[in-house]
C-alpha cells in the first residue's frame, strides 16, 4: 500500500472505488464476466472502429436490460452523416440508454463529423434525449494532437458537456498539474480520473488481436510506459497510482467526481483486485 493514507484519504478512495465505472470493449464474451460484478454497477461501453457504433448500442441495451448503468461512447469519426446520429440516438432513447460519452475516435476515413466537438454541436442543434454527456481530456498529451490543440478543444467542448473523463495516466504528478492549470483557466466541468483496472498481459494481447491494434493494442502503445507496466510478472494493480492520487481525490476543491476503470474487459480480475484493495484501507 505503501504510505499512510489520511482518513479523508481512505473514505475519498472507498467512495469513489465502489462507485467507480467499468469501461468495457463491444465484445459479446463480455457478459461472461457480468456475475463478477454487483448488479447496478455503472458500464462504459467504448467504440471500437473494427465493429460499429450500433454493436456498442446493442451491448449496451443488453447490459441496461441486466440492470446496469451504462454510458454509451459516441466515436465521432464513425458517425456517417445526421441521418446516422438521428438513428443512434432513436436506438438508444428506446432502450434506456440516456448517458453518453463523445470523443474524436480514429476511424479513417471519417464521416461528416471529424472530431468530437462537431458531434457535439450536431447534436446541440438537433437535440436529443441524453441527461449526461461526457468528454475526454489528455492530462499526458495526445500521440497525434499538439497540447495547444488539446486545451483549445477542451474548451470548446466545455459548454456542451457535464463532464470530463481523463485518458489513461499513470503519472499522478502528471495529473495533479493539469487539473491545477484547467481549474485556473476556468474549466469547472468535473473530472472522472481515468485508471487502470488489474491488467494481464496475455489477456491484453489476446483481445487486441480479436478486435484489432486500432483498438486496445493501439491504445497500448499511445500511453507513456504502459507496455513497460503490462510487461511486469503477473500484469499491473494500480495500488500504487492510487495511493498517489488519494490527496488529490481528498481535496473537494479538485473537482474529482470519479474513477473511470479501463478494465480491457477483464471485469472478473478487476473486481477481484477491487474488493482486496478495499479491503486492504479498512
Amino acid at each position: 500500500m505503501g504510505r499512510a493514507l489520511s482518513t479523508p484519504e481512505r473514505e475519498a478512495l472507498r467512495r469513489l472505488l465502489v462507485a467507480a465505472k467499468l469501461e468495457i470493449l463491444p465484445l459479446r464474451s463480455v457478459l461472461a464476466e457480468l456475475k463478477a460484478i454487483e448488479p447496478g454497477a455503472t458500464l462504459a461501453v467504448t467504440a471500437s472502429p473494427a465493429k460499429n457504433l450500433e454493436d456498442g448500442v446493442e451491448l449496451g441495451a443488453q447490459l441496461r436490460a441486466a440492470g446496469h448503468e451504462v454510458v454509451i461512447h459516441l466515436a465521432a469519426r464513425m458517425v456517417a452523416d445526421r441521418a446516422h446520429l438521428g438513428r443512434l440516438l432513436s436506438t438508444m432513447g428506446e432502450a434506456g440508454l440516456d448517458r453518453a460519452f463523445v470523443v474524436g475516435g480514429d476511424a479513417s476515413p471519417p464521416g461528416e463529423y471529424p472530431d468530437a466537438l462537431a458531434l457535439l454541436r450536431a447534436m446541440a442543434d438537433g437535440g436529443h434525449h441524453l441527461h449526461e454527456i461526457g468528454i475526454g481530456c489528455y492530462p499526458e498529451g495526445h500521440a497525434l494532437i499538439p497540447d495547444g490543440r488539446l486545451q483549445a478543444a477542451l474548451r470548446e467542448k466545455a459548454p456542451f458537456a457535464d463532464y470530463m473523463t481523463t485518458q489513461l495516466c499513470f503519472d499522478a504528478a502528471a495529473l495533479r498539474d493539469w487539473l491545477r492549470a484547467r481549474r485556473a483557466e476556468g474549466i469547472a466541468l468535473p473530472v472522472d480520473i481515468g485508471m487502470p483496472g488489474a491488467v494481464d498481459t496475455a489477456r491484453l494481447l489476446r483481445v487486441s488481436a480479436r478486435i484489432g491494434v486500432r483498438t486496445a493494442g493501439r491504445f497500448a502503445l499511445k500511453q507513456r510506459g504502459l507496455l513497460g507496466r503490462l510487461l511486469r510478472p503477473g500484469g499491473y494493480r494500480p495500488d500504487g497510482l492510487l495511493a498517489d492520487l488519494a490527496p488529490m481525490l481528498a481535496d473537494p476543491g479538485a473537482g474529482v467526481r470519479g474513477l473511470h476503470v479501463y478494465t480491457f474487459n477483464q471485469l472478473e480480475r478487476t473486481a477481484a483486485w477491487r474488493r482486496r484493495y478495499l479491503a486492504a484501507i479498512d
